[in-house]
């Protein structure tokens, strides 16, 4: 297959970490918005949570996809390819878990917070479904924000050398 020349490279290097920061920078605001905003009224509940469903629609969701798809751009069209590297691997697997996780589990969990804290305010919290959804969003999108900025330090310090065959 054709590779990409050095000029066109760059280019899908700055797309590819244009990516990553809208998705990594989405996550972790959405997990210091989950962990450390408190609501002291209904209306401010329902804001906290139609604030995180919008920065998961407008970055995360964005980013996420935008970063898979120039990664399978640069493992299509560059020297890196899909499995030469350790690495490679990790951050492929990452980015895989990461997709279907949040397309799976922690989006439906966000989506299902402002109906609740809208029409219950406060009387949210003592919805069952608001509370699991709202725990596992507490402790699984905090791992997720995490696993993606190991990633971000995988990408950089590439820690593993090359694959033997």
């Amino acid at each position: 297959m054709k590779k990409l020349n050095s000029n066109q490279q760059k280019w899908l290097k700055a797309f590819h970490v244009f990516f990553v920061t809208v998705w990594v920078g989405g996550a972790i605001a959405n997990t210091l918005m989950s962990l450390f905003l408190e609501a002291n009224d209904g209306i401010l509940l329902y804001g906290i949570n139609l604030s995180i469903k919008f920065v998961d629609d407008f970055l995360v969701i964005p980013g996420a996809v935008g970063t898979f798809f120039s990664g399978i751009l640069f493992s299509l069209y560059t020297k890196w390819g899909w499995f030469k590297h350790r690495w490679i691997i990790v951050k492929w697997i990452i980015a895989i878990f990461g997709v279907i996780f949040g397309t799976f589990f922690l989006g439906p969990w966000i989506n299902s917070l402002p109906p609740i804290s809208k029409i219950e305010g406060l009387q949210a919290f003592s919805n069952v479904n608001y509370m699991h959804n709202q725990t596992m969003l507490y402790i699984w999108g905090t791992f997720q924000a995490l696993t993606l900025v190991f990633a971000v330090f995988v990408s950089v310090l590439k820690p593993w050398k090359k694959k033997t065959k």
